[in-house]
């Protein structure tokens, strides 16, 4: 086993499932509510009451190292952590809302893309292939395969389609804590390389993928990532479990269930 990386037992692991329902309810919830003419911080305000009200857990990003709310939401050349604000959705928009929640001491973490109206060409392009870079990544999981060959599926597929993968980000260890740092998930890679998979561990991918160039910057508040030539990006991500002979995806939305093998 890789030093450090953390093995689930199966209790830990039905603690996750849960936490991870709860996260996909929040953005089956919150999507009849993206909708022109809302602010991203009413989308924020909506998702929390929703988690601490009904779904009577707590987000994991409220304060996190400082993060000042709820949900993260990154729109158009976003790349990841946008602070939800008084800026308003207009007709044309993408958005990536990310939503971690926390249950009984377990997190959920899971991403989706909303489009605001109709897009453009360019944009539901760049929304499709970026899930699909997710879900060739996470048909890839299962024990002896090494990290190294998921992420070069990845970057492959984001390059043959001429987009790009921010390298700045990772996809992460995850449990009882946010984000276990002995386990990194990149979105690229050289095939043979990495930590070899085994059953119990659990992990994010959330491949970034830009229009443009991959180059991205952070802004003054210290979170916000943005790409450096003011390209569309787009982001999907699911919360994983390693079993026995595959993949359990912990945040699977059932609008997602009939297109999973």
């Amino acid at each position: 086993m890789a030093l450090g990386v953390q093995i689930k037992t199966a209790e830990e692991i039905a603690k996750m499932r849960i936490a991870g329902k709860l996260a996909a309810d929040v953005l089956r919830m919150i999507g009849p509510h993206v909708q022109p003419g809302i602010t991203t911080e009413e989308l924020d305000t909506i998702c929390n009451d929703y988690i601490v009200n009904v779904q009577q857990a707590v987000s994991a990003c409220l304060g996190y190292r400082g993060f000042p709310k709820s949900i993260c939401t990154s729109l158009n050349h976003v790349v990841c952590h946008g602070i939800p604000g008084p800026k308003k959705l207009k007709e044309g928009d993408i958005i990536n809302i990310d939503v971690t929640v926390v249950k009984d001491g377990y997190h959920g973490d899971t991403s989706k893309m909303f489009f605001v109206g109709k897009p453009s060409v360019l944009a539901e392009r760049l929304v499709r292939i970026t899930r699909e870079c997710l879900f060739i990544g996470i048909e890839m999981v299962r024990p002896g395969v090494r990290l190294g060959d998921i992420g070069a599926a990845i970057q492959r597929h984001a390059e043959n389609h001429h987009f790009s993968i921010v390298r700045e980000f990772c996809g992460h260890g995850i449990g009882s804590i946010f984000h276990e740092a002995e386990l990194q998930v990149l979105h690229y890679g050289i095939p043979g390389t990495g930590l070899v998979l085994e059953p119990g561990m659990t992990f994010t991918i959330e491949p970034m993928v830009n229009a443009g160039k991959r180059h991205i910057k952070i802004l003054g508040d210290g979170w916000t990532a943005v790409t450096k030539d003011h390209s569309l990006s787009a982001q999907w991500e699911h919360t994983l479990a390693v079993t026995h002979d595959g993949v359990e995806i912990l945040t699977l939305r059932e609008e997602e269930k009939n297109s999973v093998t």
